[in-house]
């Protein structure tokens, strides 16, 4: 396969996970808010939706020249659209992961690259570590098993699916964690006993790109795609 091939390819894996991402974000605004409503202000669901809304209003005109482009221009979208802290949050994710992923093709080291970047990207926006409470702790723990599991000699799409199955886990574990960060902080200890929005939008997103996840409780409308058309 050419250069060219491979670079084409690559966009196209690409698109298919941002789209499943953004529509993702909006199918599950409900859920998210109502997590969000329990020790923060319920407007992470809402924020999310609209500014992923956007990003999918522009699909077509996004610069599609290479992998870390495409990402790049996602960034600048969500960090423009999604309100409150969410936006600079997650849109950092999107440009330092584009940073990350450049122009050449994404196999399985390039792709934990790229959430490593965009782990340390939200980290540094938003002052958060491993334990405070964060989707980091979704995120973090969801990178290590794909980076272990490509280790021992899994396929990517494998290694993504017990990936997600891992944000899952790390993201109902933040129900014992007292929140650290952003407006539940304010709560303190009344933080612990409830899952972290931004950590369970990791886990249900990653599910949706795998083809891993069911619905969330009280909505039958999730997005997910096969792993076959994400991988």
């Amino acid at each position: 396969m050419s250069a060219d091939a491979q670079q084409q390819d690559a966009v196209a894996a690409v698109e298919r996970v941002v789209r499943v991402v953004a529509e993702t974000a909006v199918a599950n605004e409900r859920y998210f808010g109502d997590l969000d409503a329990v020790v923060g202000d319920g407007d992470f669901g809402y924020s999310l939706a609209r500014g992923f809304e956007k990003l999918l209003e522009g699909w077509d005109g996004l610069d599609r020249s290479d992998p870390g482009t495409f990402l790049k221009k996602a960034g600048v979208v969500i960090t423009s659209r999604i309100g409150g802290t969410s936006g600079p949050i997650w849109g950092t994710a999107f440009l330092r992961a584009g940073a990350t992923a450049g122009a050449g093709p994404l196999d399985g080291e390039r792709v934990v690259a790229v959430l490593r970047a965009a782990a340390e990207g939200i980290g540094a926006r938003g002052g958060a570590g491993l334990g405070d409470k964060t989707l980091l702790d979704a995120l973090v723990p969801m990178t290590d098993r794909l980076e272990a599991e490509l280790a021992a000699g899994a396929g990517l799409a494998d290694a993504a699916r017990a990936a997600a199955a891992t944000a899952r886990e790390a993201a109902e574990a933040t129900r014992e964690l007292v929140a650290l960060r952003g407006r539940a902080s304010y709560t303190g200890e009344r933080s612990r006993g409830s899952v972290d929005a931004g950590a369970m939008a990791v886990a249900v997103i990653a599910e949706a790109v795998t083809g891993t996840g069911g619905s969330p409780p009280g909505d039958s409308t999730t997005t997910t795609a096969t792993t076959e058309e994400t991988s």
